[in-house]
């Protein structure tokens, strides 16, 4: 059984924007690839030097992914050969991890011949990675709100304006089990009200494009940042300049230890540019938001091109 070669695209997220703990998502124009061609054997490999560390065994998170998917639906697809280029950085709280599951799944529908709804698919991925708000948004692009709760899952995608966005990506990284693992068990009535109060302002203001109020309330949580800044280099200085040169808002990027920086699009460079001078330490990259999330396109290989007549 073979079938004609493909690749999946899939952006990096950004989770929680603060007080959305676990919850909210947004898809990042940042890009993991994956060309799948047909092959006798599984066999992966990676492009970029700075994921070469992966295994490219079973236990690899895409090809794992696709075994799961075969037996979810009893089904075993045809072997394929898998390489993956990603601008992804690994541990940083861009998403690698749901990138890879959603690559994953999106390989195993299209082997074989699934047609699965993005509710299916989001629940596969969060199942398997344990939280919906990285994986809905790299699914299905933009804005999403989930909740996932005992198997049981809820998710919507909401419309959002664009807006400048800036990744301060640090050189070290942050395992999230680590990042996790520094989460207290239980928080108090009073500061969990706050932080649910804030997210529920947070997510009209967005949809509302008042990304000033958005901002604001970005930085008014209680759930995880006060716990992780402490894996972060130089956090408050660069929310605090950030501000000054006019972003609207500062926090951190999922699990960290990335920092995520909304601002106006028209100061996007320029604040880029001063954030990059003052912070060495860290890469900034200028990136939007990704409407579309993960994309499956034909590849035609150059050998199987016909020369013109």
């Amino acid at each position: 059984m073979t079938f004609a070669p493909f690749q999946v695209k899939v952006p990096a997220t950004t989770a929680n924007l603060g007080p959305g703990f676990d919850s909210i998502g947004l898809a990042l124009q940042v890009y993991q690839s994956v060309r799948v061609i047909p092959s006798s054997t599984w066999c992966i490999e990676y492009e970029d030097e700075t994921h070469k560390e992966l295994s490219i065994g079973n236990d690899n998170i895409i090809m794992s992914t696709i075994k799961k998917v075969e037996s979810i639906f009893n089904q075993q697809s045809p072997t394929a050969s898998l390489s993956v280029r990603s601008n992804i950085p690994l541990s940083r709280g861009m998403g690698s991890s749901a990138a890879a599951i959603v690559a994953g799944i999106a390989i195993a529908e299209q082997l074989l011949g699934l047609n699965l709804s993005d509710e299916q698919k989001v629940k596969i991925a969060s199942d398997i990675e344990g939280h919906p708000d990285n994986v809905s948004a790299a699914l299905v692009g933009g804005l999403t709100v989930s909740r996932y709760d005992q198997h049981e899952l809820d998710f919507i995608k909401l419309p959002t304006h664009n807006v400048g966005i800036l990744l301060m990506v640090p050189s070290h990284e942050l395992e999230t089990s680590l990042s996790r693992g520094s989460l207290p068990e239980v928080l108090s009535h009073k500061k969990a009200t706050s932080s649910s109060a804030a997210a529920n302002v947070m997510l009209p203001a967005i949809l509302m494009n008042d990304w000033s109020t958005a901002g604001k309330l970005m930085e008014k949580d209680g759930f995880h940042e006060p716990y992780r800044t402490k894996w972060l280099q130089s956090f408050e200085d660069i929310r605090h300049y950030a501000k000054e040169l006019g972003a609207y808002g500062c926090t951190i990027s999922g699990a960290g230890p990335s920092l995520v920086i909304f601002c106006p699009q028209e100061s996007q460079k320029n604040i880029h540019k001063e954030l990059e001078l003052s912070y060495p330490n860290y890469i900034c990259i200028k990136t939007r938001l990704d409407s579309i999330g993960t994309t499956v396109s034909p590849i035609y290989l150059k050998e199987n091109m016909q020369p013109p007549v």
